[in-house]
């Protein structure tokens, strides 16, 4: 089987998150998809086939399956417009129906996609206080304007606005004791967010619970905060910039487009470019 190895999210010619992508004619065994993603080492895979008005669609991170993923996502658009042509296409998740766009111009492939719908609740202090022991961090380093939520937007994460960038460029943490926490608490990412200006954030997004210690680009996490954003009336003017991967040496920008509609569905964008197998 080819699996197509396309980074997502990316900054130019560089950057972004790389996925894979197998489109098959049918979908493997799950522990085929496992042992797939295991072997491909990125952190989400998606695997799809048509079903003749949409396309079936599974994401595995090396250790499991997840229910959505943002940049395995965009990198399927890119996929299947280099196979079918510019285009939208349809979507069928395990939990719900999205869309895809992809669009070719020159050596650039443009996609986007509508994410599931949003919706965010204020996050339990117990939770707030175990994951800033996580991180080292305190109280005093959180931006009260964004106060620590659970935030949905086809897959669960905390959000957790920093006061200052340099709090957000010193995240660490220790590995297994981040992927226990997350995993009981049924978390896919934790979302760091610092924000530069009401419509530029800059990101970063422990990955634990799929075996990875930090993902460049998170399209999931992208819409989930945009879609929080949104429920507590911040400034965003319909539009939020997030840069992200940047103190991984892995810059990548991913745009969100926040419609007014409660919950409803965000449009997250940016670039992909094809990896060399």
């Amino acid at each position: 089987m080819n699996v197509l190895r396309i980074a997502a999210f990316s900054d130019g010619d560089s950057g972004g998150n790389p996925a894979g992508v197998l489109i098959g004619d049918e979908l493997p065994t799950d522990s085929e998809m496992q042992r797939i993603a295991a072997e491909v080492g990125f952190s989400e895979t998606a695997f799809a086939i048509s079903t003749g008005t949409a396309w079936r669609v599974r994401y595995f991170s090396p250790e499991s399956e997840v229910p959505f993923c943002g940049h395995a996502t965009i990198a399927l658009g890119a996929a299947l417009a280099l196979r079918h042509g510019d285009g939208v296409f349809t979507l069928t998740l395990n939990q719900a129906d999205i869309t895809v766009e992809g669009r070719r111009n020159g050596g650039v492939i443009a996609a986007a996609l509508q994410s599931p719908p949003t919706r965010s609740m204020p996050a339990p202090p117990q939770l707030v206080s175990a994951v800033l022991g996580l991180f080292g961090y305190t109280h005093d380093d959180l931006d009260p304007s964004i106060p620590p939520a659970l935030a949905h937007g086809g897959a669960d994460h905390l959000v957790l606005g920093l006061k200052t960038r340099e709090a957000l460029a010193s995240m660490k943490y220790d590995f297994n004791t981040g992927r226990s926490l997350m995993n009981r608490e049924g978390l896919v990412t934790i979302l760091l967010a610092y924000a530069e200006t009401p419509q530029l954030f800059h990101t970063r997004n422990p990955f634990a619970s799929g075996g990875v210690y930090e993902d460049p680009a998170t399209g999931a996490a992208t819409a989930a905060l945009a879609g929080y954003l949104r429920d507590i009336s911040w400034p965003h003017g319909g539009v939020i910039n997030v840069v992200q991967g940047e103190d991984m040496g892995m810059r990548s920008r991913l745009r969100a487009e926040i419609s007014p509609s409660p919950g409803s569905s965000i449009r997250v964008s940016g670039t992909a470019r094809i990896m060399q197998a």
